[in-house]
């Protein structure tokens, strides 16, 4: 093709001889951006110039192209061009384009028989028909769709059951007077007896798609007998080894779960108990198993449109808890955990292990405490004395994913939590005493501040001696990040008898430990001075010059995080001592400060972020000292915001 199209090109491609328009299609789907770019060029001059002539020729292709590659380009192109958007050609086009138009494409479904291309065409026509059906300018499709729905072929069965879950949102009222008859074409593609899997699937769709644009609820009933038909339909594809179908089911059935809970009310006992043993059977897929439990956690979290209604099935809730639990023993003992160099690494854990933490984590959410504590603490005693580690470390992963949604309750036994948690402290296993120190963490910040009034004389001792596990720093640095988790929620009363025995503890971590734990130390180091206040003191020139050395010296790419941590932890140490203890640190900390300013730092630095917070704190504590600085931070401020102007 010419570099510079023209009229005649033009006329060439969309002229009687065929071989040139396929031509065009070809090259729209060549790997070379040159070709392809003029390609797309030519396209677009022949949309703007001749779009009937344009249309007319995709449609050609796809009825007498022998390639299925050019027949598959010019479905989607086609579909494009008819999506209801600001280019959208419909009404440019001449009626006699927009008649033959209407009528090819539901020829074309007629005598198609590639399954790929079927069901773009199926696209195709739903999103025409998106557009026009509003206005009536389509009247023949719905009695086409009704009589390939009710014919004995299946693929136009497929056909019209496709279209019609798409276009449920459009022609649902439209169909009000006609339910009787829609239910019966639904029921009889979901019956099993002659019908094909892929029709039972479209048929599923298309139903869940009606139930939920039907405004009325005694509308909605008048299908409720299709639910075991939906349920078989997904039964009868797991039995036969056909778990894409299957997942397709489940998809469409969480769709509906989530948007019409209250459809599956009256055949609920079934439907979950269904779906737990597909999330049971061990020989399915783990996609397929996650998809069941996603059913019900989504039954579950429609309260607001269904409220109380999975409550009332208790001896489910059990089933799923133990479920979710045993997803949480898939975690391996792997060595890399052990020798990570970042905290967050997450080596040993799988898609069900963090599958279940998440569905733990909801499922508390939308029951509450008074449904899952008492499931809860009734499975966790058996895990505890059970040899697995993995189960000992489930307990205590699960017990920090449902802190939120049962904080409540929990509240009401800490006794009992805190006595489980602080028990794991000493358990042979790093892993798990890494998972107590977690649920530590977590429980301070979702039971507190009860849980640090109570019992603050067990948890900082129990923190502070995990700190000293220098054979496991996973475990030390952990055990720093919960001290800051517990802190947040403390008064300076609560935290001044431990103060000594946890700053020592910070500063041989600071000290001795590998970065990881430096990482952790930090910010605990910075929350328990904002906590302790002017008690802080005390320790202020014992902790200072390391974290002067720490800011001075992280300098290449590998620490930036701790360089940035410090800037932290020196601003909120500066905070809580006061401008008369901190004025000569802070001339030497901002002059490190300014200095890093005028330097060039990757778009990834955490030390902007960290510096604009630093900033502010310290202009906070200095007050009028802060003035000499004042252009420079102003100015550095506004690269900031230049930048993310920019992005």
């Amino acid at each position: 093709m010419a570099a510079y199209p023209t009229q005649q090109q033009l006329a060439v491609i969309l002229g009687p001889d065929p071989s040139h328009f396929e031509t065009l299609i070809s090259h729209l789907m060549s790997s070379s951006n040159e070709q392809r770019t003029q390609a797309e060029f030519l396209f677009n001059l022949c949309k703007q110039a001749h779009a009937d002539a344009l249309l007319l020729k995709l449609l050609h292709v796809i009825q007498a192209s022998t390639r299925l590659e050019a027949r598959t380009m010019s479905v989607i192109l086609l579909r494009r061009q008819l999506t209801r958007d600001d280019s959208f050609l419909w009404p440019r086009l001449n009626p006699s384009t927009q008649s033959t138009l209407k009528s090819v494409l539901l020829a074309c479904l007629q005598t198609e028989s590639t399954k790929s291309m079927v069901k773009k065409l199926c696209d195709t026509v739903s999103e025409l028909a998106s557009g026009i059906l509003p206005d009536n300018q389509w009247p023949e499709l719905l009695p086409f769709m009704f009589q390939c729905v009710t014919s004995d072929n299946s693929k136009l069965q497929e056909s019209a059951l496709l279209i019609f879950a798409q276009l449920a949102h459009y022609i649902g009222d439209t169909l009000v007077p006609q339910l009787t008859t829609l239910h019966s074409v639904f029921y009889q593609c979901l019956s099993s007896a002659g019908k094909s899997a892929d029709v039972r699937i479209a048929a599923l769709g298309a139903s869940v798609n009606f139930i939920q644009c039907l405004t009325s609820a005694s509308d909605r009933e008048r299908f409720q007998d299709l639910l075991p038909l939906m349920m078989q339909t997904l039964t009868e594809a797991l039995n036969g080894g056909q778990e894409a179908t299957a997942q397709e089911a489940l998809e469409l059935l969480i769709e509906l779960a989530g948007t019409e809970p209250r459809f599956l009310r009256r055949q609920l006992m079934d439907v979950v108990g269904s779906m737990l043993q597909i999330a049971e059977a061990a020989s399915l897929e783990e996609g397929t198993r996650h998809l069941a439990i996603e059913f019900v956690i989504t039954l579950a979290e429609a309260r607001e449109r269904a409220p109380g209604m999975m409550r009332k099935l208790p001896q489910f809730i059990h089933r799923l808890f133990a479920i979710l639990m045993n997803m949480l023993l898939d975690v391996e003992d792997d060595p890399e955990w052990h020798t990570a160099d970042t905290e967050k690494e997450d080596a040993g854990e799988t898609s069900n292990y963090g599958f279940g933490q998440e569905c733990l984590d909801r499922l508390s959410i939308s029951l509450g405490g008074n449904t899952i504590v008492p499931v809860a603490f009734e499975l966790f005693p058996v895990y505890l004395v059970a040899p697995e580690w993995q189960k000992h470390h489930a307990v205590h992963i699960a017990l920090a994913q449902i802190a939120e949604g049962c904080s409540k309750v929990m509240v009401q036994n800490l006794e009992q939590v805190v006595s489980m948690v602080l028990n794991s402290f000493q358990d042979p296993h790093p892993r798990v005493r890494w998972a107590a120190i977690n649920a530590v963490g977590q429980l301070s910040t979702d039971l507190g501040p009860k849980l640090q009034e109570k019992y603050h004389q067990r948890v900082l001792p129990a923190l502070a001696g995990a700190m000293d596990d220098f054979q496991n720093p996973r475990v030390q640095a952990h055990a720093a990040s919960a001290v800051l988790n517990f802190s947040e929620n403390c008064t300076p009363d609560i935290l001044a008898p431990y103060l000594d025995g946890i700053v020592s503890k910070l500063l041989v971590l600071l000290q001795n430990g590998k970065q990881m734990v430096q990482e952790g130390a930090l910010p605990a180091l910075a929350s328990v001075a904002d906590s302790s206040q002017e008690q802080f003191q005390k320790y202020y020139d014992a902790v200072m010059p390391y974290l002067k050395a720490i800011l001075v010296n992280a300098n290449d790419k590998a620490n930036r995080m701790l360089r940035a941590k410090s800037m932290e932890c020196i601003s909120l140490v500066g905070m809580a001592v006061g401008k008369d203890k901190f004025r000569d640190d802070a001339k030497q900390v901002m002059e490190v400060l300014m200095s890093l300013q005028g330097s060039e730092m990757d778009a990834d630095d955490p030390t902007t972020s960290y510096m604009l917070q630093a900033w502010a704190r310290l202009c906070k504590c200095l007050g009028q000292d802060f003035l000499p600085y004042m252009n420079v931070v102003i100015a550095f401020f506004a690269s900031v915001l230049l930048n993310l102007s920019l992005m």
